[in-house]
């Protein structure tokens, strides 16, 4: 019988399985606990992180179920009966809140925090790393591309060149992140998405000519044609070819929507383009280029006044190259209503112990001006302190703030519907606004300040100094 389900429990590490055996036959699967989900550095060497996932996760972990063949499976590999009996009625009753999707977010400080029993809490973390830290890597590197740019349309040609099945999160992603069309149709009807695509060199290729294909396909799609120029020669035959269907098409009061170009130098061949469409008075005709495209090609190319309409970006965008991931974390923050934290050599590896909140303070303007990480409880801090530095703090003082926690699941119930991408693409829209230019920089960025209140540093250190007496 086929499998349905949008996600199984099983989509996680052996680890977690195992561990919460152990929580159950121990009697601590209902303990509460608190859960962090943060990352340590930005990619692409890049001021900040396009916070997203976070809508797909969400209705993920409230249809978590153990189905029959699940059980079966876990029994094959030698788990406790009890324990599989426990599971069969698993759904997750816990709680999540932290910061919204599209958000503009930076290392170090939580983004969501997960609260619930041990066992609920444990068994979500494999599937919430997965959805956000791929989610989150595209949409960033689909925003540095958005950045190069600027108001061209960029389109997702991803798919083909994806991690598998999750070129559909990825699209979604890529919308987030500032892109306009998907050529992935599925993850177009799944996200409201426009689908966009032209043809490939093959159709151009099955025909005895090119012509015979361009004139084929323009009467198949009179309305959205956009006609593959480089088979065989870009200036010699594609051009040509392709001005003559556009004046056939001008004939029957229709108008050719664009050229692609995908190889050979794309500044030349574009200005070339521009130049032999304008001559024949086909100024709306776009041109569309694509061919291993990232942000630095895009900015490149405009630089050189290169007078490309669209982009198609696939591979550099949607496999989030050359960092390929980043590096976000779920550490256990507290159990049993006590703080914990894990202990490293190196302090940047010794976690924030407490539930927490985090603060987002604004300049006159309602610029970006610092995050302070501060527990739940406390006040707003006056001050705030270098993670890693004491010797370092920032007066709070004349900044108002706000807070970037917002409950999304409450016992296990979403508690708004999710927003699609081009509504969570004018989020981060509009967050990008507020941080200023110099940590937007495509080199060398303006590290974004992110600290830690008074109280959490002195929870943080008194639990280290304890805790080292058993070391």
């Amino acid at each position: 019988m086929t499998d349905k389900r949008n996600i199984s429990p099983l989509y996680t590490d052996m680890y977690q399985l195992t561990m919460g055996q152990a929580y159950f036959l121990n009697d601590r699967h209902h303990m509460p606990a608190s859960f962090d989900y943060f990352f340590r550095k930005n990619p692409f060497q890049g001021g900040y992180v396009v916070f997203a996932g976070l809508g797909d996760l969400l209705q993920m972990i409230g249809e978590l179920r153990f189905n029959d063949a699940d059980i079966d499976y876990l029994h094959s590999k030698g788990f406790d009966s009890d324990y599989l009996e426990y599971l069969k009625r698993f759904q997750f009753k816990g709680d999540i809140l932290g910061m919204q999707e599209g958000e503009i977010v930076f290392p170090l400080e939580p983004i969501l925090r997960v609260d619930g029993g041990l066992l609920d809490v444990q068994l979500v973390e494999t599937l919430l790393l997965n959805m956000l830290n791929f989610q989150s890597l595209v949409a960033t590197k689909a925003n540095r591309i958005r950045q190069s740019a600027g108001n061209k349309t960029l389109s997702d040609f991803g798919l083909r060149r994806a991690q598998g099945m999750g070129g559909i999160q990825a699209s979604r992603a890529a919308i987030i992140g500032g892109f306009d069309t998907t050529s992935n149709v599925f993850a177009a009807m799944q996200n409201g998405i426009p689908p966009a695509g032209t043809m490939a060199h093959s159709f151009i290729e099955s025909f005895d000519d090119e012509l015979t294909a361009f004139e084929a396909y323009a009467y198949t799609f009179p309305d959205n044609c956009v006609l593959l120029v480089d088979t065989y020669n870009t200036m010699k035959s594609g051009l040509p070819n392709a001005i003559k269907v556009a004046k056939k098409l001008n004939a029957k009061g229709k108008r050719l929507k664009g050229i692609r170009l995908d190889s050979g130098d794309l500044a030349y061949l574009s200005k070339k383009a521009r130049q032999m469409l304008d001559d024949e008075g086909l100024q709306y005709v776009k041109i569309v280029v694509s061919n291993q495209l990232d942000e630095h090609v895009v900015k490149s190319l405009l630089d050189q006044g290169a007078p490309i309409d669209i982009f198609g970006v696939g591979t550099s965008m949607i496999t989030g190259r050359p960092d390929g991931a980043i590096d976000g974390v779920y550490k256990l923050s507290t159990a049993d209503g006590k703080p914990r934290l894990k202990i490293s050599e190196n302090l940047q590896k010794t976690t924030l112990p407490g539930k927490k909140k985090v603060l987002r303070f604004l300049d006159g303007k309602k610029q970006f001006y610092a995050d302070c990480i501060a527990l739940e409880a406390e006040q707003e801090p006056k001050l705030m302190i270098h993670p890693f530095h004491k010797e370092k703090s920032l007066s709070l003082e004349d900044y108002h703030f706000e807070n970037l926690f917002r409950e999304h699941m409450k016992h296990g119930k979403m508690l708004a519907q999710s927003k699609g991408p081009f509504e969570l693409r004018e989020i981060m829209y509009n967050r990008l606004q507020q941080l200023p230019d110099e940590h937007k920089r495509f080199d060398y960025p303006h590290i974004y300040k992110v600290g830690i209140s008074n109280q959490l540093l002195q929870l943080r250190d008194k639990m280290v100094k304890n805790l080292q007496v058993f070391i």
